[in-house]
């Protein structure tokens, strides 16, 4: 039996429509509304819809989630379902509570009449700019599937980037850190028994040992001082990477550190051009998308970087000149930047520019990391069997005594 459906969507211009159809099912007023070019974002029976209950806040929103709900959101609208249904079916099976309670109140304002990228923009923790702005886009072209679609698959590979990044510096760190307390245990708890014995037998002891000595009375004499010193610093450093000032001059420096540098100069290339590409392809306009990227880039010297290549645009000269003129991205890179621009396959190129960088990025983690390992067995060696030859040296020196 036929139904009269209420129904809203938007022009591919982006002009929000509205009105009433007969039909049997939803699906043959999506398909009809599809055929004068209209984006369904709702379609409901006249006598009204059913509202649903969202679940509480409860925990972050990690990288993870947001690539699984794209990825069935394409699906769904894909398949022809209307945005509010495919909103209101995400909300209630997505696992996430934040996710789920953002997804429902994004449902609640489409539903009003917003664009979902309007709808999205209220949520910056969730959804970035780079998020919004490609959901725009893919309104704008009437690709919204397509785009998601880019949108899951370029996540996924900025997951991946930042995986390996992390993975190379979490190594080093946890060696350091494991040193720092046996080394700290030695020194405050173990070194004093050796002392209090060693002074028992009296004379002179080894230089060595009145050297572990000396800092092992220091520790256990200072320690509160030591860990509060310790928290300051920490907490000085972070203010100080927290200022303008201090980020610039602590990102320019981790630029020019040997190997990890290097590490971070590939991963900031093959971050911005994947997703410099990514917005390209989307439809995003160039002076927009170098807007987003800088935000993004993580590095203060990079950012800057990109912010003058804008600047450079908007004056009607080039991308690649002002990235060459700031020294900060490789030859190679500008070079193929000019090509893009010049051939007018600028997303391409640099698609491809941040395939070739992340098995840059691959093989600098495996060498830092095949490079660290040993560097940090030989310090711990160094550093625990001078400690245990200090203090065994009275012994052997008193042994030979006896003897």
């Amino acid at each position: 039996m036929a139904t009269t459906f209420v129904w809203s969507g938007r022009t591919r211009q982006g002009e929000a429509q509205k009105g009433e159809l007969v039909a049997k099912t939803r699906e043959e007023v999506i398909a009809q509304l599809r055929k004068q070019n209209i984006l369904v974002t709702s379609v409901q029976p006249k006598s009204g819809e059913r509202k649903s209950g969202f679940p509480s806040f409860g925990g972050g929103v990690g990288d993870k989630d947001i690539v699984i709900f794209t990825r069935q959101f394409s699906t769904m609208i894909d398949a022809g379902l209307p945005l509010v249904q495919c909103l209101e079916i995400l909300s209630n099976q997505t696992e996430n509570k934040t996710l789920a309670k953002t997804i429902g109140l994004v449902r609640a304002d489409v539903e009003s009449g917003a664009t979902y990228a309007d709808a999205l923009r209220k949520f910056p923790k969730v959804f970035d700019d780079l998020y919004v702005n490609m959901v725009a886009a893919g309104e704008a072209g009437g690709i919204l599937d397509t785009i998601l679609n880019r949108l899951a698959k370029h996540i996924e590979k900025a997951m991946k980037l930042k995986k390996e990044v992390k993975s190379a510096m979490v190594y080093p760190g946890v060696i350091i850190s494991v040193a720092v307390v046996v080394i700290s245990v030695l020194m405050v708890w173990v070194i004093p028994i050796f002392a209090s014995m060693f002074t028992d037998f009296g004379g002179v002891l080894p230089l060595p040992t009145r050297i572990v000595m000396f800092i092992s009375g220091f520790m256990k004499s200072n320690i509160v001082y030591i860990v509060m010193g310790a928290v300051a610093c920490g907490y000085g450093i972070k203010r100080f990477y927290g200022s303008p000032a201090g980020r610039k001059l602590v990102d320019k420096q981790a630029l020019r550190i040997p190997i990890l540098g290097d590490l971070i100069r590939k991963a900031a290339v093959a971050k911005f051009t994947r997703t410099l590409g990514t917005l390209i392809s989307s439809g995003v306009p160039i002076l927009e998308g170098l807007s987003i990227v800088a935000k993004t880039s993580g590095n203060k010297t990079v950012e800057e970087a990109l912010i003058t290549a804008r600047q450079s645009i908007s004056e009607g000269k080039t991308v690649s000149e002002p990235l060459g003129q700031s020294k900060v991205f490789p030859p190679m890179v500008v070079q193929m930047i000019a090509v893009g621009e010049t051939t007018g396959a600028l997303d391409a190129m640099l698609s491809k520019i941040a395939d070739f960088y992340d098995d840059e990025v691959d093989s600098a983690v495996g060498a830092l990391t095949s490079l660290l390992e040993p560097m940090l067995m030989v310090f711990l060696g160094i550093v625990i069997g001078f400690i245990v030859i200090a203090m065994y040296l009275p012994i052997f020196q008193m042994g030979s005594v006896v003897g």
